[in-house]
């Protein structure tokens, strides 16, 4: 899926004092605060870290008395979306105007039917809405369903994103990899066969010259 990355981070994490006695702990604590929120800093929302203490000795900062400043190395992993990027996500409601999904488990996605293809057609199937494909009846959306769609934005204050399924990349990820595969094998089938006639038509070819050169 996109919009995930990994990187390396130089910090400097300013603590009181009082937290002196378990530094670690203190700035484990100051670090899990900033999950699941959007920062600036590091444009996008934290999900993970792994942290090293630099500085074996924190000296009390100048100007920001009585705090000490500690350097910090940090690897981050940060969810950051953008227009255009492909994510993925679970439908948890579903709707003849909407679906509604649930991306890495903490940030809402809505798809309204005007950015929902139209070869997708809104329908019920036993009490059970769902959308299914005109032309491959085994794409089918519905709740519960994993699904692959475009960014459209991002909200970053409360983690909402308008998405799209107007794309032939978009649609349920079962149905989509397993397409891609057959295509796949399909183009290798294709590839085989050509080579084989190649084959014939060379092997044709070298017996009619040595009938000739005889």
């Amino acid at each position: 899926m996109e919009g995930l990355s990994v990187a390396d981070a130089n910090l400097l994490m300013y603590l009181h004092p009082s937290k002196s006695r378990n530094v670690s702990q203190s700035i484990l604590r100051e670090l899990g605060s900033l999950l699941f929120k959007f920062n600036e800093t590091f444009d996008g929302v934290l999900l993970a870290y792994d942290v090293n203490i630099l500085d074996k000795q924190a000296k009390i900062l100048s100007g920001v008395h009585p705090y000490f400043g500690l350097r910090l190395k940090a690897n981050l992993l940060l969810f950051s979306p953008k227009p255009d990027m492909l994510l993925e996500g679970k439908v948890v409601k579903l709707s003849q105007e909407s679906i509604h999904v649930i991306v890495l488990g903490f940030s809402s996605a809505i798809i309204t039917a005007e950015n929902i293809h139209g070869e997708f057609k809104y329908r019920t199937k036993d009490k059970e809405e769902l959308f299914a494909s005109k032309s491959h009846k085994r794409h089918v959306i519905k709740v519960g369903t994993m699904i692959r769609f475009l960014v459209k934005s991002f909200d970053e204050e409360i983690l909402h994103i308008i998405g799209s399924l107007i794309s032939t990349h978009a649609g349920s990820i079962r149905w989509l990899d397993r397409h891609l595969e057959e295509d796949s094998e399909f183009d290798r089938s294709s590839m085989k066969s050509r080579d084989r006639e190649w084959l014939g038509d060379n092997h044709i070819k070298m017996s009619k010259k040595r009938r000739i050169t005889e």
